[in-house]
């Protein structure tokens, strides 16, 4: 049971009354006694915890540090038997006092021995108290120990004790740390071992070099406030120049040294922060915790430490994204307090930063500083870093654990964020082997900047088209860059989850209006929004779905609630101003659905004075059941995209998310190639234009297999575009097509073809 935080309402104005000043004299009051024990010297473990439960009348107050082996030894302690000092022992996650430094979260107990977790240690003479409050003791994101008071009536403390001991557990953090209390970080020989870790590929790309470790902010110098008033005013001053220089970086889009690319178009990943930066409500509770006696650098401590163990629980990975926000706002606003320029850190060449969360701000920061790679332990591919990862070309990682715990700054690394993997402190051998890869491929990018310009076809003739698949309007370069065709792929739905928000119709116009203008003549698919599963904007309801990623998403949502598709339509219209439009549906599951999504489109298309001069509209194919209707369904769409991503984990019943059976099944095996290839000849026989805009299309091995089927129409991300160009110049496609036929009726029943393709692309000298 846990109790609510005291002082963390949203009443009253940053600077003003709270509402709650018949509470505050009991906190000055502890904290004033504290300012005065303190400030005659450094005072010890037993004198603090017997100030608190004299303050508190508590009849136990003890504080429990950490020690190697993950341990919590009792170290001091006011009514509980001296003896047991130095003795009584708590693993993490035995105990009341384990669970508290397990989960860090605060165990307000009226029955402390009737629960369940309770581990009884008869030197400590705990018998007699019934109540127990502990609450963990952190410094710099890692607990350091337990604070635990006790008393013999049955009780719940009261929101203000809670309080007062989460303070007081704040600022022994420095003493515990001072008295030798063990962080967590690994020590002796594990720390200069190799370690590999898998991970969730944020953004591809290979980088080997030093590992700069991101901490969280220092701990503040002072605690305790002498002029709560004067402590307040600062606050106020660093909130509004925090504001200030959040606003310089969005309108200045990108920081000195950053890409020229759409500044202006960065304000839309970095605006989610900004409104989170206008938000006064976590100041408020800052300003609270001011008027209870802390500087301001310490209530911002407090605070930010609460709202991130708050979001931390919650169970909606999208909204757990924000929490990397916050901190970097608390950071800061921190920075303001310091009024010190920060001195920036020196980047070394091809280093890798790791970070427990990052915010879209922090990442610009860095990639301006010369970062090479990145690593976030929580991050995910739909967070606002990943998003700006992918879209700056930085390899990153993230959702991997336990990598904060065991890096030392300047530890070599290897980041493959082609294949999922972290090697730290790798080995000669390994070290090696990726030095050689890397510069292979350096080599190779080098030569693919000629391929801009050369025509699309295969070394026997062979045509195809290449294309790219983007979401944000900043990418728009890459179309120069790398010589695509056109946009295959648009997903409306990115901007929407970098801003925050659906978009109203004149913001959706100038987002669209500009895509086209970038494209310049060449052909753009604006896919519908694609909500829902994985994707959900902050604050958005979800039903309790088991499985998600089949459930009330994409097309199901806009289809339910049409408006939404209308107003898209609408905006996707006025942006055509007369000129081709191109518009996808995600998720399609029956033709009938086509064809309501198609009525809603063409119903605004009547409502408006410029029309496109062409529209077309299309589907993706995902939904295998799509399988079983193409004869109807290419009576009815003007093109066909197959969204192999969706559409192999429903084929296989395989969640792509699960990283033990994300690439159990192959794209190159014999069911897929054969499904593959009845869909290109029923489109080819029904004339209607076909394309794979999945992952597949991004991988050159696949991409080659795909053309031999006669899907010869790829859109991919911008950094697979040139390399999958490479390979398909370089191939002699019949060829490749007469070993397909004969593999796909001599390997029917084997799981994968990969190797045997493989080896034919490596012997006849093919750019993989």
């Amino acid at each position: 049971m846990t109790a609510p935080p005291a002082g963390r309402g949203d009443a009253g104005g940053l600077g003003a009354a709270s509402g709650r000043t018949d509470r505050m004299p009991a906190s000055r009051r502890v904290l004033g006694r504290l300012r005065e024990t303190m400030a005659r010297g450094p005072a010890s473990l037993a004198v603090l915890v017997g100030l608190v439960a004299t303050e508190m009348v508590a009849e136990v107050c003890s504080i429990y540090a950490m020690r190697p082996g993950d341990l919590l030894e009792l170290a001091a302690t006011h009514g509980l038997r001296p003896e047991a000092v130095g003795r009584t022992r708590l693993r993490v996650g035995e105990g009341i006092v384990g669970l508290v430094a397990a989960t860090g979260e605060v165990m307000n107990l009226p029955d402390a021995q009737n629960h369940p977790a309770f581990a009884y240690r008869p030197e400590t003479g705990e018998e007699p108290y019934a109540s127990l409050l502990g609450v963990p003791v952190r410094r710099a994101g890692r607990t350091l120990g337990v604070l635990a008071v006790q008393n013999r009536m049955p009780r719940l403390y009261e929101d203000d004790e809670v309080e007062i001991v989460e303070t007081v557990a704040m600022l022994l953090a420095e003493a515990l740390a001072a008295g030798g209390a063990h962080d967590g970080a690994e020590e002796g020989l594990g720390a200069s071992m190799t370690r590999q870790f898998e991970a969730a590929v944020l953004s591809p790309g290979v980088v080997l070099g030093p590992v700069i470790v991101l901490g969280g902010a220092a701990a503040p110098r002072r605690l305790l406030a002498e002029e709560p008033e004067a402590e307040l005013r600062r606050l106020n001053e660093a909130a509004e120049a925090m504001r200030h220089d959040l606003d310089a970086l969005i309108a200045a889009g990108l920081p000195e040294g950053g890409p020229a690319r759409g500044r202006a178009e960065m304000r839309e990943v970095l605006n989610a922060t900004r409104l989170l930066a206008a938000d006064s409500g976590w100041l408020r509770r800052v300003a609270d915790a001011v008027r209870g006696g802390l500087t301001a650098e310490a209530a911002v401590h407090r605070v930010s430490g609460e709202l991130q163990n708050r979001i931390r629980r919650l169970s909606d990975p999208t909204l757990r994204e924000r929490l990397a926000d916050f901190e970097d706002l608390a950071g800061r606003l921190l920075a303001a307090l310091d009024g010190a320029e920060e001195e920036a850190q020196e980047v070394p060449p091809g280093a890798v930063l790791v970070a427990r969360r990052l915010g879209p701000a922090q990442l610009l920061a860095w990639h301006a500083r010369g970062i090479s790679g990145l690593l976030i332990e929580e991050g995910s591919p739909a967070g606002h870093a990943a998003i700006l990862a992918r879209t700056l070309s930085l390899p990153a990682l993230g959702d991997v654990r336990g990598v904060i715990a065991m890096v030392q700054e300047g530890d070599e690394a290897v980041l493959d964020a082609d294949e999922g993997r972290l090697v730290l402190r790798p080995e000669a051998d390994i070290r090696l082997t990726y030095e050689r890869a890397l510069q292979a491929r350096n080599a190779r990018e080098a030569g693919w900047t000629a391929l801009r310009e050369r025509p699309s076809c295969t070394a026997d003739g062979v045509p195809f088209r290449l294309m790219l698949n983007i979401g944000l309007p900043l990418e728009l370069d890459a179309l120069t860059a790398t010589g695509a065709e056109g946009i295959g792929l648009f997903r409306t739905e990115i901007a929407m989850l970098a801003r925050g928000g659906v978009a109203d119709i004149p913001e959706q116009v100038a987002i669209y209006a500009r895509v086209l203008d970038a494209a310049a003549g060449r052909p753009v698919v604006f896919r519908t929004l694609d909500l829902g599963g994985d994707k959900l904007l902050p604050g958005a309801s979800t039903a309790d779905e088991e499985n998600p990623a089949m459930g009330w998403r994409s097309l199901r949502i806009a289809l339910d609630r049409p408006a939404v598709l209308r107003r898209q339509a609408r905006a996707l219209l006025l942006a055509a101003a007369g000129r081709p439009l191109t518009i996808m549906f995600p998720m399609v599951a029956t033709v009938a659905e086509f064809r309501q999504a198609r009525a809603l489109v063409l119903s605004e298309a009547e409502r408006i004075d410029r029309p496109p001069a062409r529209l077309e509209l299309g589907t993706m194919l995902e939904v295998p059941s799509l399988l079983w209707q193409m004869p109807a369904l290419l009576a009815e769409v003007d093109f066909v995209s197959i969204g192999s991503n969706d559409l192999l984990q429903f084929l296989f019943a395989a969640d792509r998310g699960t990283r033990g059976i994300a690439d159990r099944y192959d794209l190159l095996s014999a069911p897929v190639l054969d499904m593959l290839e009845a869909v290109s000849r029923a489109a080819g026989t029904a004339g209607v234009p076909l394309s794979l805009c999945g992952a597949a299309a991004s991988r050159p091995l696949e991409a080659l297999t795909l053309a031999a089927l006669g899907i010869t129409t790829l859109s991919m991300p911008a950094t697979s575009l040139l390399p999958v160009k490479a390979l398909l110049t370089a191939a002699d496609l019949g060829a490749f097509r007469t070993l397909l036929a004969v593999l796909r009726r001599t390997g029917a029943a084997e799981a994968s073809l990969r190797e045997t393709l493989l080896a034919w692309a490596q012997e006849h000298a093919l750019p993989l």
